[in-house]
């Protein structure tokens, strides 16, 4: 495995393309904790 295998990391790095062993970047943000409003009660 090196510069020149298609399925390792680094040949994917000097390649220039992305698959399993080398994923993209996730952009979202996981981190942030989005807290619930708490549920209104029925009117009687």
């Amino acid at each position: 495995m090196g510069k020149g295998d298609k399925k390792s990391k680094r040949g994917k790095i000097v390649n220039g393309s992305y698959g399993v062993k080398r994923p993209r970047k996730k952009y979202y943000y996981e981190d942030e904790v989005v807290e619930e409003k708490p549920a209104k009660k029925a009117k009687k």
